[in-house]
């Protein structure tokens, strides 16, 4: 056996410091926000938000609200939006906050499904937008924006004022949703003009207990007044085609306690750091974050695919070192609102160093730009139920690093890990995964970590292998109300409180009891360790117990939804631990259902409406299978069908059998199967030359390419898709355009994916059933100084769509029986 990994955890730190901000909650708020400088609290509680990315004005408004309701599924609890001036006010005066623009329903939509906001007001909000958000009419009144120059305050004021017109009465004062106000974004020198913008806006009417600023770049802030924030990504666009994975990207997969990413906009500011005090921050402020890539853009020039492990491997890491707040950017991708003069995104023609598509902001985001689940989104929802049920303890834990390092970002040798910890419990995080240079196994390893109030742990007993590309979090001494688990070699994903309502009224099965779900990590056998003076009686299915010491070891299970271990404590009471295999684990949600708090397992989305009181699934499958803990004291029902129930394990699973004729009775639109024809009308001619625009970097083909040298393919809709249908585009090439008729109504640059193409918005555009669908696709010219994923050294890429599929995803709700 080798030398275990060692980490010492220091004797506790002296208390954080409290009051010491001006940021304060309305007089009697029943779970007032204050904010220490090491976490914050909610109802005098450390509080551990979740907040994700969703601009409402890039969805249309009727699929808001479960929009939202699918990114608290996702274990969202915050929605951070850029209220995008351009957006709502392209020509001066004609100021609009209807349809897909109207602020303050979204607001209310997030308070009636109990989301706070924060609304990033600017005015300057970047967001891959023309002028960085400010409309056109701004830029050409002044000289000086994102100043104190009184020729831009001017209606940046009127701006601030409809805003708080808007949110009026949405404010906590009035047990409004708002929590936090940002001001501007990366504005990194100007701690004066960052300061008049807050004054502003709180004149204006604006009122939250925080007020927050992006915090990368060596920003210089108004002292104490702006609850500093920060970021990391997996990848960039914004960087130079040639220039490999970023040092700033690759860093964020070490445990570190370095908060700053100078990455973060380095293509609008110098990389240099401009004379911030990152310590001080860190002595006064908590570490949070607004800007964890949930996915990452692509502009012309450099084209990044993320995957869902490195998504998720970043936000585990940023916990493991210390964050007290995962923010995502983007949680939810979206589309840009055409403008009434031009289109409204960021390019080389606006002055900006990249050029991005007219229209997708799709970002590959969790939740895509239709609202498609990406793998990425069952990643981190693992991690917010850990955080649901265990962020206040986490919150308030010293992040420790062991006693051996990697010696630079180039060492992939050294295992990369860190603990969470008080004087005697904590979670130990492990990192094995990279993207692009993946990182080797680590075999027989073990850990020991030395408490200063205990004894210390030396886990497992059993050392075990640590695949590449494993990324993991253990508890420590987790207190499980009179059960103390030692460790779990298993991730803590919840806890059951048992109260169901159904079954347990019996004493038969896990419901009536806490039950404490853990999930697999691949390549490691589960060991549970129990503190045997906690423990009366326990039982497991399969496996071994053993006692050593003062330990109980459970040993050999198999995971599974019926890997349940039921232990009866030493002071009378019962929990049980469940662990589910890693895939298994993946398709977990917890949420209210049915008049309890339950898991519910399912291979497709699920939302928990509880003013319908009813739990929606989204499926490709017309006949979707729930598995249900604990189960209700009847089956649900559906619609669509009948609910057949049987047992998995400790769950009961329900299956809907669809009613004939319903969702799915045929393979195809008159039975034609799930692909659509495809005719090529025009073959592509000699691919034009690159052009090149700011910073020399590659630029988007003109217009006028797509008439003269693309292919060219119809593609008919039929009239009877279902709702919910995408039409999935299998190509390659450099660029596509999208049309019904002569309207464009999609866009995106090759990067090696699918293309995804909504049916319901395609006809909210006109009528493809009647016109069809026209793509245009453009060829890549060898040579062409663009970075795109798997291509071949400069090759060049053909323009050739291989095929057209069509996938639905029904929703389908289940009610209470």
């Amino acid at each position: 056996m080798t030398a275990p990994h060692r980490l010492r955890l220091p004797a506790e730190p002296p208390p954080p410091l409290r009051g010491h901000l001006p940021f304060a909650d309305v007089p009697g708020a029943g779970d007032p926000i204050e904010v220490t400088s090491r976490w914050l609290t909610r109802g005098g509680r450390p509080w551990f938000p979740v907040s994700g990315e969703f601009h409402f004005t890039r969805c249309p408004a009727g699929e808001w609200e479960e929009e939202l309701l699918k990114m608290k599924a996702g274990g969202v609890t915050v929605v951070a939006a850029y209220v995008i001036w351009i957006h709502h006010e392209e020509t001066e005066g004609d100021l609009r906050f209807d349809g897909d623009r109207d602020l303050r329903r979204f607001a209310e939509l997030c308070a009636r499904h109990g989301l706070d906001l924060i609304p990033r007001i600017g005015p300057w909000v970047h967001a891959e937008v023309r002028g960085g958000g400010l409309p056109d009419w701004v830029l050409a009144r002044t000289d000086a924006p994102r100043t104190d120059d009184p020729a831009y305050l001017a209606p940046v004021r009127r701006w601030y004022a409809a805003l708080a017109e808007q949110l009026r009465g949405l404010d906590r004062g009035h047990g409004g949703p708002v929590v936090a106000v940002q001001i501007e974004n990366e504005l990194y020198d100007q701690p004066g003009h960052l300061l008049t913008l807050k004054r502003t806006a709180q004149e204006a009417g604006l009122a939250a207990p925080l007020w927050t600023s992006t915090a990368w770049g060596g920003v210089q802030l108004p002292p104490d007044e702006l609850l500093p924030l920060y970021g990391g990504y997996t990848e960039t666009f914004w960087t130079e085609a040639d220039g490999g994975w970023p040092d700033t990207c690759r860093k964020h997969f070490f445990f570190t306690h370095q908060r700053d990413d100078e990455g973060i906009g380095a293509d609008l500011r110098p990389t240099t750091v401009r004379g911030g005090d990152p310590q001080a921050l860190a002595d006064r402020f908590p570490w949070a974050t607004c800007e964890l890539g949930g996915g990452m853009a692509v502009a012309y020039h450099r084209r990044p695919r993320v995957d869902a492990a490195d998504i998720g491997a970043l936000g585990l890491t940023k916990i493991g070192c210390g964050s007290v707040w995962q923010g995502y950017y983007m949680f939810h991708g979206g589309t840009n609102p055409r403008g009434r003069t031009t289109f409204l995104q960021e390019s080389h023609a606006t002055g900006y160093p990249n050029d991005l598509p007219l229209l997708t902001y799709d970002f590959q985001a969790p939740l895509g730009e239709y609202g498609q689940y990406r793998p990425s989104y069952d990643e981190l929802r693992l991690q917010h139920l850990l955080l649901a049920d265990f962020g206040q303890l986490i919150a308030p834990m010293r992040s420790v690093l062991p006693d051996r390092l990697p010696t630079g970002q180039d060492d992939r040798e050294t295992l990369r890990w860190a603990v969470r910890g008080d004087g005697r419990s904590g979670f130990l995080f492990v990192n094995n995964h990279q993207p692009h240079e993946p990182l080797p196994d680590h075999t027989d390893v073990s850990f020991t970590v030395d408490f200063p109030d205990a004894s210390p742990l030396t886990l497992p007993a059993t050392p075990v292998t640590v695949r590449g590309g494993a990324y993991f979090c253990w508890p420590l001494r987790l207190d499980l109300g009179g059960l103390c688990l030692e460790w779990a070699t298993a991730q803590v994903v919840c806890v059951l409180d048992g109260t169901g309502g159904g079954p347990e009224d019996s004493g038969d099965g896990p419901a009536g009891r806490p039950v404490l779900v853990l999930a697999a990590i691949d390549g490691i056998t589960p060991e549970l360790a129990l503190d045997a003076r906690t423990v009366k009686a326990a039982r497991a299915p399969s496996g071994d117990l053993t006692t050593v010491g003062d330990r109980l070891l459970v040993t050999g299970l198999r995971p599974g939804t019926d890997a349940l271990v039921e232990v009866d404590t030493a002071d009378g009471r019962r929990v049980d631990l469940l662990v589910l295999d890693a895939a298994t684990a993946r398709t977990a949600y917890r949420g209210p259902a049915w008049g309890a708090d339950r898991l519910v397992l399912s291979d497709g989305g699920v939302v928990f409406d509880t003013h319908r009181d009813e739990v929606r699934v989204h499926s490709r499958s017309p006949e979707p299978s729930l598995a249900v803990l604990p189960a209700p004291r009847a089956a649900p029902v559906a619609a669509a069908g009948t609910v057949k129930e049987t047992a998995d394990g400790v769950f009961a699973r329900y299956t809907l059998v669809a009613a004939a004729g319903g969702p799915g009775a045929t393979d195809g639109p008159g039975g034609t199967g799930r692909t659509l024809p495809v005719a090529l009308v025009r073959a592509p001619g000699e691919a034009p030359p690159t052009a090149t625009g700011v910073l020399g970097r590659a630029g988007a083909p003109a217009d006028e390419h797509y008439d003269t040298v693309a292919a060219e393919y119809h593609v008919p809709v039929p009239d009877d898709l279902p709702p919910g249908t995408l039409l999935r585009v299998h190509w390659t090439g450099d660029t596509g355009r999208a049309y019904v008729g002569d309207r464009l109504v999609a866009d995106q640059f090759y990067s090696g994916r699918v293309w995804d193409l909504a049916v319901d918005r395609l006809r909210t555009e006109g009528d493809p059933g009647t016109e069809g669908l026209r793509l245009k696709i453009l060829p890549l010219p060898a040579g062409a100084p663009v970075h795109i994923p798997d291509r071949t050294g400069d090759s060049p890429l053909p323009a050739r769509i291989d095929r057209v599929e069509w996938l639905t995803v029904h929703t389908l709700p289940f009610r209470a029986g």
